[in-house]
């Protein structure tokens, strides 16, 4: 997609994660009937690492993978997708989920096990154009610091206040109770905030006080599974500031990179 080498990378976890096709939306009390099942090398920082891959040539994700065959299968999975593995291996077993995508392509997600992250010694993004951080204490987020733009979630916001780094920018959703922020939650504030709102595009707003929108970007195809389409937007906004992309350029670039997310069917379109 870009003539020059863009030297991407992502600190955050992986999971295996099983999806599968059910007939309804789940509700309590629900009783779904599953297609046949796949698996796929997942996570945020899996989709992330993957849709870096795909922008810049390569990505190298830092990771922690447990030391087991689900480990190791992870390892080799996201390598097929050009990304370049720094995992620690931890000797408890790896993570796993489950997510059932209903007729209207959302998804719900069961996790098992905590989400295993790098350590900070282990993080070494000093070459990077940009990095996107989606797991990791406030060391983590210190050693983070050192790539040229850094982009995080904030579904990390207690290490992001301790930490106490400045960022280029976070995301949040406005839909998504895990991922609150208010302005005045993090010092310095980030240089920009963009706050995602699904089908209506969203809104941000820079740490200079300027504010505005961006339009959802048309979809490629029909929604078929919403897995990760919020990771896939960070990482593409990310990217695009990094590469010198102005501001409203770059939040449009990102809302089409989570439209792409949304046609495909389980992590990575695979399937």
């Amino acid at each position: 997609m870009s003539a020059r080498r863009w030297r991407a990378a992502v600190v955050g976890h992986v999971e295996w994660v099983s999806f599968f096709d059910i007939d309804v939306a789940l509700h309590p009390g629900a009783i779904a009937r599953a297609g046949p099942g796949w698996s796929e090398a997942a996570g945020g920082g899996g989709m992330a690492a993957v849709e870096l891959a795909r922008l810049a040539g390569s990505c190298t994700l830092f990771t922690a993978l447990g030391d087991d065959a689900v480990g190791r299968g992870i390892a080799a999975a996201l390598q097929a997708h050009g990304v370049d593995v720094r995992a620690e291996w931890r000797p408890e077993p790896h993570r796993c989920g489950h997510t059932y995508v209903d007729p209207q392509g959302e998804r719900t997600i069961v996790v098992i096990g905590p989400a295993q992250e790098p350590a900070a010694a282990a993080v070494d993004v000093a070459d990077a154009d940009v990095v996107y951080l989606c797991k990791g204490n406030a060391d983590v987020v210190r050693a983070a610091r050192a790539a040229r733009v850094v982009c995080a979630t904030a579904r990390i916001l207690p290490a992001l206040q301790v930490a106490g780094v400045r960022l280029d920018v976070l995301v949040h959703s406005a839909e998504d109770p895990s991922e609150r922020y208010t302005p005045g939650d993090l010092d310095p504030a980030p240089r920009l905030v963009a706050t995602t709102e699904g089908a209506k595009g969203g809104r941000y707003r820079t740490d200079g006080g300027r504010r505005g929108r961006w339009e959802a970007a048309p979809l490629p195809g029909p929604v078929i599974d919403t897995y990760g389409a919020g990771d896939c937007f960070a990482a593409g906004l990310g990217f695009a500031l990094a590469r010198g992309d102005g501001v409203e350029e770059a939040l449009q670039f990102a809302a089409g990179r989570g439209a792409a997310a949304l046609s495909r069917r389980g992590a990575h379109g695979a399937r």
